[in-house]
């Protein structure tokens, strides 16, 4: 039976708003691409930077201490480090005037978990302080050891889920690595990119575990 105009009509509203419906749907679930920090290189050029770094035994933690990093310092008005990467990596975000959030949503890249209070979440040093303190950064002046800690021009800061922060702690790629498979080559191009930028060091373990993770790139 051939259908009429109107019930044609009808129908072909019907599909378009199941197609419009189903769209929506797709969008509210994806991370934001504000969740990534900036500087994230090309996988060629992280392998030419990989190559470049030099590879040596740690050195000593004799002298550490997280005070001779400092850090959150203030960015701009009464934004600290801590809250400029939290309104950075925010799908959406509410702050009150201390520039602290009161409300948002976070996608934390490492475990493909969401978030809706800044309390879940930790700054992760892509390069932790301690592991920048055993591949150089000893010998650094506590005003350089600063501008590291609170390194905003490259992808050594981001936001994620602070039980996964906590667990990851100072250690390398090669004893740590995110729990979503799919995050371990963009880790793995920031670790190399900011050891780079920053002319640290790595063990040759280190080396391995990053240069297996870089494989896994497609781009």
């Amino acid at each position: 039976m051939a259908l009429s105009p109107r019930n044609l009509l009808g129908g072909l509203l019907i599909v378009a708003m199941a197609v419009l419906l189903f769209a929506a749907g797709s969008i509210v679930g994806a991370p934001s691409a504000s969740a990534l920090p900036p500087g994230t290189p090309s996988k060629a050029t992280a392998q030419s930077e990989l190559n470049s770094l030099s590879v040596r035994s740690q050195e000593s933690m004799t002298g550490y201490s997280r005070d001779k990093f400092p850090h959150w310092i203030t960015i701009s008005g009464t934004c600290n480090t801590r809250e400029t990467v939290l309104k950075r990596d925010a799908d959406s975000i509410t702050v009150g005037a201390d520039c602290y959030p009161t409300a948002g949503r976070w996608y934390s890249y490492y475990d493909g978990a969401v978030w809706y209070q800044a309390s879940d979440l930790d700054i992760d040093h892509i390069v932790p302080l301690a592991e920048a303190w055993r591949s150089g950064a000893s010998h650094w002046t506590t005003s350089k050891r600063q501008a590291f800690a609170n390194d905003l021009n490259g992808p050594q800061l981001i936001a994620v889920t602070d039980d996964v922060n906590q667990a990851k702690g100072d250690q390398d790629p090669s004893t740590w690595q995110p729990p979503r498979s799919g995050a371990r080559c963009a880790y793995a191009k920031w670790w190399i990119h900011t050891k780079y930028r920053w002319g640290l060091h790595l063990q040759s373990s280190e080396k391995s575990a990053l240069q297996s993770m870089l494989n896994s790139c497609s781009y």
